[in-house]
This record gives C-alpha cells, sequence and structure tokens, in this order.
C-alpha cells in the first residue's frame, strides 16, 4: 500500500488545528484509521514534518564484507562439514551465530554444493537394511 500524499496529510493537520476536532471524528471524517491520525500528530508535533516514513526494507545480512570472505574460506576447506557443522565453526571463527536455514541459503549464493558425508550415506543404507528386516 502506498503511503498517503503529503497534501492529504497537511489537509488533515490543517483540520486538526483550524477546528479542534477530536483524533476519532478526525479519522472518520477523512476516512482513515485513528492510529494514522494519532501517529501523524505524533510526528507533526515532535518534528513539525509530516513526510512519510520510510517503509519495511530488508534487514541487512547478517555475515558479510571480511566475515563472509571467512565463510568461504571455512566452505573450502570444510567441504564435506554439514550446515550444521558449518554454523559452528562459522561461530567459533567470528563469533556469528547463525542459523541451519540461514547458512543453507548463504551457501547457494555463493553457489557451493556440498557433498554428502560417507559415514552418513552408510548409516542411511543401514536404517534401510534394518528395516526390511
Amino acid at each position: 500500500m502506498q503511503p498517503y500524499s503529503i497534501d492529504f496529510r497537511q489537509k488533515i493537520i490543517e483540520v486538526y488545528e483550524q477546528e479542534k476536532i477530536s483524533i476519532r471524528n478526525l479519522a472518520q471524517r477523512f476516512y482513515v484509521t485513528k492510529s494514522f491520525i494519532q501517529k501523524l500528530l505524533k510526528q507533526y508535533q515532535q518534528t513539525g514534518d509530516i513526510k512519510p516514513k520510510r517503509q519495511g526494507g530488508n534487514s541487512p545480512p547478517k555475515v558479510q564484507g571480511a566475515d563472509l570472505v571467512t565463510l568461504t574460506e571455512i566452505i573450502e576447506n570444510n567441504n564435506d562439514a554439514t550446515l550444521e557443522e558449518l554454523c559452528e565453526l562459522l561461530k567459533d571463527q567470528t563469533g556469528i551465530e547463525v542459523s541451519r536455514a540461514t547458512m543453507g541459503r548463504i551457501s547457494q549464493k555463493l553457489d557451493y554444493t556440498f557433498k554428502k558425508k560417507l559415514s552418513m550415506l552408510r548409516r542411511k543404507k543401514k536404517k534401510k537394511s534394518s528395516r526390511k528386516e
């Protein structure tokens, strides 16, 4: 949803100052929510500005810059490590704690693929064979 225009915001402020109307009646008059009026008036009284605040946006990545270089070195030196193991190695070396899912997304962006450990494959084969018996 687009923020309300500055002209519309200015009209609300003018009506509020001229008529000394309640916030609830002002919201009904302009077909907006009461909370919008409250926030607009608070912003206007504190800063004198009625421009809409910046909306949304993504938070910066947890691993960036020198830490990203460190992570690529960790991945290259431990190419058979699981995502959980990579998370632990990253935490040990940089102090940055990330989830397994985050590590998976980072490794996908870096275009790294992981081969499963042979020991993991052997365990899966043993489980399958013991289930059949």
